[in-house]
């Protein structure tokens, strides 16, 4: 199926470099994920609806939902300089 010329190719693409130790056991690693893949190959799928996920995710979260925030000083209060209602920042040109 696969054999070490193209395990040399990939790895080149890659910019690895493999020992021969390492290209034999890659050999034979590739060789048993594609086996693998193989078998997925003839499942029938005919009928089976194309999905992102096994299983359905959702997240949870809150409606956004406007409300008025009634303690404005608080936020005043905590601002480093006001003037009047409105925040009083440095000039920016």
């Amino acid at each position: 199926m696969i054999d070490r010329e193209q395990i040399r190719k990939v790895a080149h693409l890659a910019r690895l470099e493999l020992t021969d130790a390492e290209e034999e056991q890659f050999t034979t690693q590739v060789g048993s994920i594609l086996e693998y893949f193989e078998q997925l190959s003839e499942l029938d799928t005919e009928n089976i609806k194309p999905t992102t996920r096994a299983i359905d995710v959702s997240n949870v979260t809150r409606p956004d939902e406007l409300q008025p925030f009634t303690d404005l000083q608080s936020i005043m209060d905590a601002a480093p300089d006001v003037e009047g209602d409105f925040f009083k920042v440095p000039k920016i040109l």
